[in-house]
């Protein structure tokens, strides 16, 4: 038997300004069962995770709150750490970024980074509040468009005629913290030398540490040259203050991931016979796994590796990517009621129907993930219910009233074992490929197996006859046998089933390799009702709820608020000729990428027939994963004036619709449509 495996796992930290919602939960309940499945096969395998705990937004949250940032944490980590044991993700540890722990390794990786020649520094010129003394980023500073003369428009970007500009280009700027009319002013910022590690990365990125489809994405940011990362923020910020450099504080992203590290830390400082360094020494021979959603690779899969390069760290074994949450088909939506919050879920439903539902939907890719609430609902019911659970419940009653609860020996269908034993292997490497999508299709069709066999042997027909009885004990013993190895199975996804699994059947908590034994003359305990069907009303409920949390949230629209309620004032009048100059046009979205450097834009390709435009839109927010949108039908603004801005020109205007952030429509024709047309 080979030795056990040394293995440290990770999620991205979820930030200490929210509550966790489903589209969270998928990370956590996708490692939460890779790390059970170690776990379960006798390896050492330990998960961390944190809050991410600094930042401007928590600073300024605090002080509207009227509390201290430490209180807001502390009060965030309390709600985060209920949310995620109610959904029985089993963190070994769950600290914070505002640690001692993080503040010693910052500074450690810093001053070693600075020491090998990998930290400059240089003047940057920023908006600076002087109420609140603070410079200010794009999203604090509002004004007038300078293109088209909106008020109350944010410093990179119009959401009403979509221009981009730099925040000195508005008119009439003013702080949305304070509303202070800002002020120009330098300062010096820290920046470490990624270009340094392009050698190192281009390797480390293609060495099978990344799933193809994201190596494939970085390596176009590779490709087009690395920048130096600004790494520097100044007083005020809640943060760690840079060694030697008063009034200078780590960026939230420089710490983040190193509050992997300090999670880890504190764990072995409280764990006798845990060494930090044999997990995060370069010539480590321990694995190390993190796992993320697809919108913060450059942060894990760029710099992150760079750091620890740089620093004499160890770098990641790998690097798992997932795609994004949709319930319905669309995007999460307040209004819709599908935005929904972990607890509010938890309020109305088992955590383990969820968590079933992600393992038979997740793969080993990028691909996004659908939450269709009719088919989580058949699929839940049919699958744990209507075939698992449904084995336990057909034969325990005949063993209670035909053998007291005994399980007779013997193997009534040996080739049905036979099956089950071949299995176990390739649903092993499918757990550990993290394809739980195939693992719970292997499962089900063994499941399927089994109700197959004991609905054609009908021990509920036999136990009427003279003489049958020995033959009903050993069809219903095998039967709970069989129940027993799926349970083996699922014990990842499914651990509170596998605990009441348990207690019936009077075992010690199962491990991987129960599934090669069967029980035999064995005493069960009375049989209880393991899991119940999923009432649709339920769901319903929910989906009401969140619409009211929704209601209950909103209170104002700053930089703090989501502005869901907010009025949208109508524009003045036009006249009907001004309207008919709008040539409106079908336009095919060819191709759809970020814009480096821009919070908001998207960059688009738009086929209109004759020609290609390329259109800049500031629908970011709500498309945070543009490719999406390639192949679809949507209507432009074809005779816009094509306009200067500082990432190229844009050639028109895309339609859309919604209050803005998370819900932005981009408008599409009906079916049959044509890229060209006119729309009339």
């Amino acid at each position: 038997m080979s030795e056990p495996r040394k293995i440290l796992v990770t999620s991205a930290l979820p930030y200490a300004n929210g509550s966790i919602h489903l589209g969270h939960m998928l990370e956590y309940i996708q490692t939460d069962m890779w790390v059970r499945f170690q776990k379960h096969r006798g390896n050492q395998c330990i998960y961390v995770c944190a809050d991410d705990a600094h930042g401007s937004a928590i600073m300024l949250r605090a002080e509207k709150e009227g509390i201290t940032p430490e209180q807001l944490i502390a009060n965030v980590q309390a709600e985060h750490s209920a949310d995620f044991a109610d959904f029985l993700v089993n963190f070994d540890n769950f600290h914070s970024t505002h640690a001692e722990e993080n503040r010693e390794l910052s500074s450690l990786i810093y001053t070693r980074l600075r020491d090998a020649g990998h930290i400059a520094t240089r003047s940057v010129t920023q908006y600076f509040d002087p109420e609140k003394k603070m410079f200010l980023a794009d999203r604090f500073i509002k004004g007038t468009c300078p293109k088209c003369g909106t008020e109350d428009q944010y410093g990179d970007n119009c959401e009403k005629c979509g221009a981009t500009y730099a925040p000195t280009d508005l008119k009439d700027p003013k702080s949305a913290i304070s509303g202070a009319t800002p002020v120009l002013k330098d300062s010096k910022h820290f920046f470490f030398d990624l270009p340094a590690f392009d050698a190192m990365l281009k390797s480390w990125t293609r060495s099978g540490t990344l799933q193809d489809a994201v190596a494939n994405k970085l390596s176009e940011w590779l490709d087009s040259g690395l920048q130096q990362w600004d790494i520097s923020r100044d007083a005020p910020y809640f943060g760690f203050e840079i060694p030697g450099e008063p009034g200078k504080y780590f960026y939230v992203w420089l710490d983040a991931p190193i509050g992997y590290m300090a999670s880890f830390k504190n764990l072995c400082d409280r764990t006798p016979g845990l060494d930090f360094d044999a997990f995060w020494n370069k010539d480590s021979t321990a694995e190390l796994y993190h796992f993320i959603g697809k919108d913060i690779v450059n942060f894990h899969a760029l710099f992150w590796p760079a750091m620890l390069e740089g620093s004499g760290f160890r770098k990641p074994t790998a690097i798992n990517v997932h795609g994004y949450l949709t319930v319905n088909g669309q995007k999460m939506s307040k209004s819709r009621g599908t935005f929904i919050k972990a607890r509010t879920y938890l309020e109305h439903l088992s955590p383990e129907y969820l968590r079933y539902y992600y393992a038979a939907k997740l793969g080993r890719g990028v691909d996004d993930l659908d939450l269709n609430l009719e088919d989580f609902v058949q699929k839940v019911n049919s699958d744990l219910i209507g075939k698992v659970v449904n084995i336990a419940s057909r034969c325990a009653g005949f063993i209670h009233k035909g053998n007291a609860g005994v399980l007779v020996a013997g193997n009534a269908a040996p080739e049905l074992t036979d099956a089950f034993l071949a299995a176990a292997p390739s649903i092993a490497e499918a757990y550990e490929a993290r394809d739980f999508a195939r693992a719970m299709r292997e499962i089900m069709a063994l499941a399927d197996r089994a109700n197959a066999w004991i609905a054609d042997k009908a021990p509920w027909s036999l136990a009427k006859q003279e003489g049958k009885q020995d033959e009903v004990q050993a069809i219903c013993a095998l039967g709970i046998n069989l129940f027993r190895q799926l349970v083996i199975f699922l014990k990842p996804v499914l651990p509170n089933l596998a605990a009441d699994a348990e207690q019936f059947l009077n075992v010690a908590p199962l491990t991987w390799d129960d599934h090669l034994t069967l029980l035999s003359n064995h005493q069960l305990n009375p049989f209880q009702a393991l899991m119940t069907r999923i009432d649709p009303a339920k769901v319903e409920a929910m989906t009401t709820a969140s619409k009211e949390d929704l209601a209950a949230s909103v209170t104002d629209t700053g930089p703090q608020g989501n502005g869901e309620l907010a009025k949208d004032p109508l524009s003045p009048e036009i006249d009907f000729d001004a309207f008919a100059a709008i040539d409106l046009r079908v336009a095919l979205i060819e191709k759809a990428e970020h814009v480096e450097g821009a919070d908001k834009l998207l960059r688009l390709t738009l086929d209109i027939g004759d020609e290609k435009r390329n259109v800049f839109s500031g629908i970011k927010s709500a498309y945070p994963n543009p490719a999406e949108l390639e192949g679809r039908l949507t209507m432009m603004i074809a005779n816009l004036k094509p306009r200067k801005m500082r990432f190229g020109i844009s050639e028109g205007m895309v339609m859309a619709a919604g209050p803005g952030g998370e819900e932005i429509y981009l408008l599409s024709p009906d079916s049959g449509a044509k890229p060209g047309q006119r729309i009339k």
